[in-house]
């Protein structure tokens, strides 16, 4: 972990505060739907990748229309036939954990994870009101507006220095299969829970449980679901907290913009501290960002949703701990799926 900041940090925390801001404000003046999406791709371009080329570009594009694509058709003609649905969205799964665990389109199937978990969420209570193409429309309009912002807040500010590209890591393949089916196998249980039980009001577990599965292994899932549990717990806080400064004001769009800016500049340093990666404080920002983007609005504040949502997403991250360990136990007894870190 880094000591002291420098001026690529400082720049990087303007981009995220600025750009998680510039998503929620423009949501909420233009009363969009789902404006946790608007709130929260902004906060994962720019809080998980320092930069912006052509190939990053082209990898969240392509996580703009393959979740909606799985949405509309896969989950539009069998998601009320659960027998058929969930080998087919397991099957998803494992194509994206796939391109993650080889490493050249890690962003296109981690992004592309996290906006399709939220939509099929979302999409399993259309029987109590949510339309599915309101959903997917929105979910697009938000990569294109984050990407937008993107464009915008790298111009406005720039890096100051040349950044070193993170070092390649080598995997064999039967450590590739170990992350593909472990991963797949933990994902589609959670899929399963969230499609049977009613947690409507738990995406922010849902989004939990597949957020610790990026490490791709047992030892960097239980390190990232500890930070995750701590990040929402510091986040949920601080969030009550601007709650009771802000009191009644917090239906004034400026007031509930202006201390969203304040509370993710505050917690990007640390963010980008500890290397920019999926830590404690990205568990705080994103934390930040659903709490703001799905519950802050004139007639709701965030007291009651903070609270929920740590607790839902402590059990979350405990049952699904579990479930990794039981599986990557298995994975390890046999030489053709054994993980490169198993010892």
């Amino acid at each position: 972990m880094k000591t002291q900041l420098s001026e690529n940090d400082v720049q990087q925390m303007l981009r995220i505060a600025s750009g998680a801001t510039l998503g929620f404000t423009i949501s909420k003046a233009m009363d969009w739907p789902n404006p946790i999406f608007f709130t929260l791709y902004p906060i994962l371009l720019l809080g998980l990748v320092a930069v912006l080329n052509g190939h990053i570009i082209r990898q969240f594009l392509a996580a703009t229309v393959f979740p909606a694509m799985v949405v509309l058709v896969v989950y539009g003609l069998f998601g009320t036939h659960p027998l058929l649905i969930t080998p087919l969205i397991a099957a998803t799964f494992a194509f994206l954990f796939w391109q993650m665990s080889k490493g050249t389109l890690f962003l296109f199937g981690a992004f592309s994870l996290v906006g399709l978990s939220l939509q099929l969420h979302f999409a399993s209570y259309s029987n109590d009101g949510i339309d599915i193409y309101p959903l997917v429309i929105s979910n697009i309009g938000a990569i294109l507006l984050a990407l937008g912002i993107a464009f915008a807040l790298h111009l406005i500010f720039p890096d100051r220095a040349p950044r070193t590209p993170p070092p390649k890591v080598s995997k064999d393949q039967a450590s590739i299969r170990h992350e593909v089916i472990l991963c797949t196998t933990v994902a589609t249980l959670s899929f399963a829970v969230f499609q049977t039980f009613d947690l409507v009001d738990s995406i922010s577990a849902q989004a939990a449980s597949i957020l610790i599965l990026f490490p791709l292994c047992w030892k960097g899932a239980t390190m990232s679901g500890w930070q995750r549990a701590i990040g929402t717990l510091i986040g949920c806080n601080l969030a009550l907290l601007a709650q009771l400064v802000l009191l009644n004001y917090s239906d004034t769009l400026f007031f509930a913009s202006f201390s969203l800016w304040i509370l993710v500049f505050f917690i990007s340093r640390q963010h980008v501290l500890n290397g920019g990666g999926a830590g404690t404080g990205f568990g705080v920002l994103t934390t930040f960002g659903i709490l703001y983007g799905q519950s802050l609005s004139p007639q709701q504040d965030i007291i009651y949703s903070a609270l929920y949502r740590f607790s839902s997403v402590a059990v979350a991250i405990a049952v699904s701990l579990c479930a990794i360990f039981v599986v990557h136990s298995l994975l390890n007894q046999h030489q053709s799926t054994r993980h490169h870190t198993f010892s």
